[in-house]
């Protein structure tokens, strides 16, 4: 079958890992379903697969790709879940220590068909493109859960978005300006602030500017280069929400005014089936739809992992296949 995928590790440039060709059909296990993929989305976690990070070097060639929609076998149309838990694990599948992710372990979605679990597809809303519904099951539900799990923020209180142009990045801004939180974003340049207010930002400021006000909570993905000014950004008694840290890891953890200021920090990775069900279902309530930068046919996938790697995006980057 036709598919996206990654040859072998490749640290210092990922790109020359990246194939697009010929793979085996999956085979099916017990309990699992065949998705006849329509769209999937890209997303970080493709460029670090590229790299080898978090995938042991001899699951290679791994076919690239966290989420999807696409069509089961009797017709169905469906999303993807793409946390695959132990069988056998309760409660909130985030936590479980042997949980996956698709192109972790089992083979991903930019490919004419995929194998998950049957928990792991949920129903696809009528209202939700296949390309929208590819969105929601790694940035949106990560930032899904980000704003309404872990932040306990109320409506009124205002959350800064660092870097606003990414996909976590847009949904937070849409789903924050949806549910009644001020929203300001931070960006490095104009288009990028720009695309932030036009998904419902209520001011943009430029990455590391002085804010008017401190702000109840500040969502972060992008790590070292933001981190001190997250926390700056902060109320005394605020929370910083971290989900990535595409710029590494930050070289002081600001322990002083941590501490001094009463600040929290807590971390947050993916989301549940059931939080994802919440989140395909408040779209369809509020109209809610992705914002959506580039839509290319999987047989151009190294044009939107060089725009991703290159910092040149404008909300997701999603392949398509007919």
């Amino acid at each position: 079958m036709f598919a996206v995928y990654a040859a072998e590790p490749s640290p210092q440039d990922p790109i020359a890992a990246l194939r697009v060709g010929d793979r085996p059909e999956p085979e099916v296990p017990p309990g699992w379903v065949k998705v006849a993929v329509r769209a999937a989305s890209l997303n970080m976690h493709d460029l670090w697969t590229l790299r080898g990070v978090g995938i042991k070097a001899d699951r290679f060639p791994m076919i690239l790709g966290c989420d999807g929609a696409g069509v089961l076998e009797d017709g169905t149309e469906v999303v993807l879940h793409s946390v695959i838990g132990d069988p056998d694990w309760s409660g909130d599948e985030t936590l479980d220590p042997g949980r996956t992710l698709l192109t972790e372990k089992h083979q991903g979605t930019f490919a004419d068909h995929v194998v998950v679990p049957a928990r792991n597809v949920l129903p696809k809303p009528a209202g939700l493109s296949f390309a929208e519904a590819a969105c929601m099951g790694t940035a949106w539900l990560t930032a899904y859960r980000m704003l309404f799990v872990k932040s306990g923020l109320r409506p009124g209180q205002t959350m800064l978005v660092q870097g606003a142009s990414g996909g976590v990045a847009t949904a937070l801004v849409q789903l924050g300006r949806a549910a009644g939180f001020r929203v300001w974003v931070t960006g490095r340049t104009e288009e990028k602030r720009a695309l932030a207010e036009s998904l419902g930002a209520h001011r943009s400021f430029e990455s590391g500017a002085r804010l008017p006000e401190r702000v109840d909570a500040v969502f972060e993905t992008v790590g070292n280069a933001t981190w001190s000014h997250s926390m700056k950004s902060l109320k005394p008694g605020g929370i910083v929400v971290i989900s990535g840290a595409t710029s590494g890891d930050a070289s002081a953890a600001e322990l002083q005014r941590l501490f001094f200021l009463q600040l929290r920090v807590v971390g947050s990775t993916m989301g549940t089936r059931e939080e994802l069900g919440d989140l395909l279902a408040f779209c369809e309530l509020t109209g809610l739809r992705p914002q959506i930068g580039a839509e290319l046919p999987f047989e151009r996938a190294e044009e939107g992992f060089r725009a991703m790697l290159d910092g040149e995006t404008a909300g997701k980057i999603v392949f398509t296949r007919d």
